[in-house]
């Protein structure tokens, strides 16, 4: 008898500990798709603070809850209450593919001396943007939660061949992690079955003074990049890579986003603010610093590393237009701060940028981190 009370302790110690250990993720049911497929939402947390809801709905960031210098937490992802909010087009915290950017010559390119033309918007659009009409920003992913001190979500997409106008069959695997040292992690993997392009980023619109809490002028922001990518008034890529030197794009120590987000230089001019691929130094395949975000009213420091070669500032240029979000927030333009880490845009139509081709035993992988602390 006194084994059996013996057996029946443990048995209620170890339920009691896996069921402790559970809550550092968690799902919940989050509406439908338009086609009546569930949506979920998953709730990671992390051991120092750090919050994350992700939905498998294009593997959007919901919210990213981050402790500020006040004692309490910000919420730093500009985003909407409900997944139908996020059907009607908006890619706030959105996994982005099978291609970032824009695809120039009307979205064509070639593999192996074969052209391939990407499905188009209208007969006449100049390029396909962020995956065209298959936009992994809109496909429900399959999602595995992974429990521990450093909670995962692994969501898994299957694009088949000719999806988009893209060829062969692309698995892609993306696996977030809340770390120890109160890092995102994004962790990046696909294989084809044949020779393919992909350029996978998160498109995270980040707002470390708090989603809604005005602008991100008294942010300063430091890339460690001596070199970018001019784009033409198309917003396409010229093949031109260039210096930062003597430009406003010269952020290798810290700059106040206000003294450059309405700079008459061409390249932001166009764009009404920051849109620029920035060419991150060091060697790209291995993680290294590429750029510091800071907020001095939250003191909340977001550090972004990868092992991507390029990082794409977007300052959330929407001119006069608003947005409502989160609560009924209303979103203005530059209230948030996109660094969409990246391959080269465009590359697959210029041969001197780096390739994005995956195929038969020549995957993807890319490894991006947030690291949030305080000042």
């Amino acid at each position: 008898m006194q084994g059996f009370k013996t057996a029946l302790l443990l048995v209620l110690f170890w339920a009691g500990a896996s069921s402790a250990q559970a809550a550092n993720i968690t799902a919940a049911d989050w509406g439908t798709t338009v086609d009546g497929r569930k949506i979920q939402l998953f709730t990671l947390t992390g051991p120092k603070g750090l919050e994350a809801r992700i939905t498998n709905y294009g593997g959007m960031i919901v919210s990213l809850m981050v402790p500020n210098k006040q004692g309490t937490k910000t919420d730093t992802e500009l985003g909407f209450d409900d997944a139908a909010s996020y059907q009607k087009g908006s890619v706030f915290g959105a996994v982005i593919g099978r291609y970032v950017g824009r695809v120039s010559h009307g979205g064509s390119f070639s593999i192996d001396g074969k052209t391939y033309q990407l499905e188009k918007s209208s007969p006449d659009a100049k390029f396909v943007i962020h995956g065209g009409t298959a936009p992994f920003s809109k496909k429900l992913w399959q999602a595995e939660m992974k429990d521990g001190a450093e909670p995962s979500l692994v969501l898994t997409l299957v694009s088949p061949d000719g999806d988009g106008g893209f060829p062969g069959e692309l698995t892609t695997v993306m696996t977030y992690t809340l770390t120890k040292d109160r890092a995102l992690r994004i962790d990046y993997k696909a294989t084809s079955d044949r020779p393919t392009i992909a350029n996978l980023t998160n498109h995270s619109y980040f707002a470390l003074q708090g989603e809604g809490n005005g602008d991100i002028s008294n942010q300063t922001l430091q890339v460690f990049a001596d070199k970018y990518t001019p784009q033409d008034a198309d917003n396409l890529v010229t093949g031109e890579i260039a210096s930062v030197d003597g430009t406003p794009f010269d952020f290798r120590k810290p700059v106040r986003l206000g003294t450059v987000l309405n700079s008459p230089f061409d390249q932001i001019a166009m764009r009404g603010g920051l849109d620029i691929c920035m060419i991150i130094n060091g060697k790209p395949g291995t993680l290294r610093r590429a750029a510091r975000l800071a907020d001095p009213g939250t003191g909340i420091v977001m550090d972004v590393s990868t092992t991507q070669p390029g990082l794409q500032l977007y300052s959330d240029n929407i001119g006069t237009r608003t947005q409502v979000g989160k609560g009924g927030k209303i979103y203005r333009t530059f209230y948030s701060m996109s660094l969409e880490t990246e391959g080269y845009l465009d590359a697959i139509n210029h041969p001197n940028f780096p390739s994005k081709l995956v195929a038969p035993g020549q995957p993807l992988h890319e490894v991006t981190e947030f690291r949030f602390s305080t000042n």
